[in-house]
């Protein structure tokens, strides 16, 4: 049990609603920052446990930018939170978020689940998440409701959309798929039941390297060694 799942099921806080394997991931993946000050944007705020949740994990390290559509989420507000009251399907209130808050080091959209408001989220705040932050998307098994705009390989789904990112991180290798700025600036992608983990990082042209004497001819070798130069 790590202690986001401690903090679920044994302290005293508000309503959270999660799927129980996220807390496994939500540790894996941003335990490294456990011991910085950093800026968390929330987006789905609710009752406002999740609030709380991370308090408690980050040891009070983390100021937490929340997003909701409900006015009462104001109320949540405290010396490490910060609520705005908008939509994440209104561009300009997403706009208005990025001139308004210091760019964060972890993102979670955790809001409608809508694919518009997903799509829309990912394309407006994925830069305004630091050079080495993360980017989470969760429940994306709303990619296959049609209540929620999606459906199985339904072209305008988050899953589908996202899809393009895995020939975006390998535009370095096809001169038919263009090297752009998520090209530069994403290390890894994180498929998990329900959730998409981006780990972002400056990065280069990748390049082999070779370690070691060699002792056998090999002609298959060899022949690689003309196709990577």
């Amino acid at each position: 049990m790590n202690e986001l799942e401690h903090f679920f099921k044994n302290e005293e806080h508000r309503l959270i609603h999660k799927w129980n394997h996220y807390f496994e991931i939500y540790d894996r993946h941003l335990k490294h920052l456990k011991d910085r000050k950093i800026n968390i944007l929330e987006i789905g705020v609710c009752h406002g446990g999740s609030l709380q949740m991370w308090d408690f994990y980050f040891k009070g390290n983390a100021f937490v930018y929340g997003i909701d559509i409900n006015p009462e989420c104001k109320k949540l507000e405290n010396e490490n939170v910060q609520i705005f009251i908008g939509s994440q399907e209104d561009e300009q209130f997403l706009e208005t978020i990025k001139r308004t808050i210091p760019k964060v080091d972890v993102l979670i959209d955790d809001g409608g689940h809508t694919m518009k408001q997903q799509v829309n989220t990912l394309k407006y705040l994925f830069d305004h998440v630091a050079d080495d932050g993360i980017y989470i998307c969760e429940d994306l098994h709303t990619s296959y409701w049609k209540s929620f705009g999606g459906g199985y390989k339904k072209k305008r789904s988050f899953i589908e959309f996202s899809k393009n990112f895995i020939d975006k991180i390998h535009a370095w290798h096809s001169p038919k798929i263009s090297v752009d700025h998520f090209t530069r600036s994403t290390h890894s992608l994180h498929y998990y039941d329900s959730m998409l983990v981006i780990e972002k990082r400056k990065m280069t042209p990748p390049f082999d390297v070779k370690s070691g004497v060699a002792c056998i001819a090999d002609q298959s070798s060899k022949e690689l060694q003309v196709k990577l130069k």
